[in-house]
């Protein structure tokens, strides 16, 4: 059986729901394919970034006010983070409280996955199928064929690979690979009852020497769980040959600081490990008829390892992209090349100085001291509140007097 659609998008999540919603904005049908059905989990930090935000009003107005509604949605403020010494820098979300939105939202990935996968399904312009693997793609003509486990072929102009940190497409098509030094392993937790949880929902990221360049997390989630894990980048695990799930346990049974908290804690489900292709690298992310979205395209910060944000925006530009492609009836690579260009030059000023932070925490010493200067400098303060909010920071990280504040204030 074969099937045609000019818009394939392939994966679910965050990056290919934000496709296909901005796609029905623009009056743009597509196929979403899907190979579990939903509500299904996906391991995660289960953070939503101020990007994210920023992409939920892009989509429509009224979701973020629904979320704040919801019970299975927690609004977060800002975030913690605690240096190898144990001084504490905590940094809210956003520099201005004129709003009193939260600027961000924890939940867990079965939530809110689910809560944009039901948005896609109200609208008559996205052909959803679910339980749908794609064993392989192989370009015919001016269009990429997509194979099916079950025997199908779905034809498409575009096909976008929004399926996540094993991309098939971005692997056998795209051409992409991973290395070690600009890829993460994390492991995720579900706890009950642990102690002294933020009361405005910040995010908490411990930079434990063991761990370093990675950290250790907690972050709050609704009914008084909470989202624990740790993460450290590939080639380091390697190198310092670390264990991550007994490293993990170690923090949590031992460390002085954080073991007290876990005392009357409760584990609820398995450690469940994952892989981060970080954004630390660029990359092509299009070609002849198709464009990468979100983890299939690495595109997580390589400093505090948020990926829905980047995911999310990823999709919106792809989106634009599609509806450039559509207009001009042209799929090339270099026409294609454009999103490239736009989603480098809104997400890459951030992703390298999110570099900068990942190499500096190699530097135990020069880290304390960073937080300390931080803690008596509201410009650096101000400077990593906007890594995390709707902000763009192209313009502040190419003033010279902004640098000279940074220094000297």
């Amino acid at each position: 059986m074969n099937k045609a659609s000019e818009i394939l998008i392939v994966g679910a999540g965050p990056a290919g729901c934000s496709v296909a919603l901005c796609l029905s904005q623009m009056g743009i049908s597509s196929t979403l394919v899907d190979k579990e059905k939903f509500p299904r989990d996906k391991i995660c930090g289960d953070a939503l970034s101020g990007k994210a935000v920023e992409v939920l009003n892009k989509l429509d107005k009224t979701y973020v006010s629904e979320l704040n509604r919801d019970a299975h949605f927690l609004g977060s403020w800002g975030v913690s983070f605690v240096a190898p010494n144990g001084e504490r820098l905590r940094v809210p979300f956003r520099t201005k409280k004129e709003n009193a939105m939260p600027p961000g939202f924890l939940a867990k990935r079965v939530d809110f996955d689910n809560y944009l996968f039901q948005k896609v399904k109200a609208s008559p312009l996205v052909n959803i199928l679910e339980e749908t693997e794609i064993r392989q793609y192989r370009r015919e003509g001016n269009e990429i064929a997509a194979e099916t486990i079950d025997g199908k072929t779905i034809r498409a102009k575009i096909v976008v690979a929004c399926d996540g940190a094993y991309s098939s497409f971005s692997k056998s098509i795209a051409g992409l690979t991973t290395e070690p030094a600009h890829n993460c392993f994390g492991l995720r937790a579900y706890y009950e009852g642990v102690q002294e949880l933020d009361n405005e929902n910040f995010i908490e990221l411990h930079f434990i020497k063991d761990m370093l360049p990675g950290y250790f997390w907690i972050f709050p989630l609704p009914n008084g769980q909470a989202n624990v894990g740790a993460g450290i980048r590939a080639d380091k695990l390697t190198d310092k040959k670390i264990n991550l799930k007994k490293a993990f346990e170690k923090v949590v049974h031992e460390n002085e600081r954080i073991a007290p908290r876990f005392a009357n804690a409760k584990r609820s489900g398995d450690v469940k490990l994952f892989g981060l292709p970080l954004g630390s690298k660029k990359r092509k992310l299009s070609g002849s008829n198709y464009l990468l979205c979100g983890d299939a395209a690495q595109l997580i910060d390589p400093f505090t390892g948020e990926g829905i944000g980047n995911a999310m925006m990823s999709g919106w530009f792809a989106a634009q992209q599609i509806q450039r492609c559509m207009e001009s009836n042209n799929f090339t690579e270099k026409f294609m090349a454009q999103y490239d260009k736009e989603l480098y030059h809104r997400l890459w000023s951030e992703l390298q100085l999110s570099y900068r932070m990942q190499q500096l925490v190699n530097y135990p010493s020069l880290f304390n001291f960073v937080v300390k200067k931080a803690n008596n400098n509201p410009v650096l303060s101000e400077t990593i509140s906007c890594m995390f909010e709707d902000l763009d920071m192209r313009s502040r990280l190419k003033d010279p007097l902004f640098y000279f504040k940074l220094l000297f204030s």
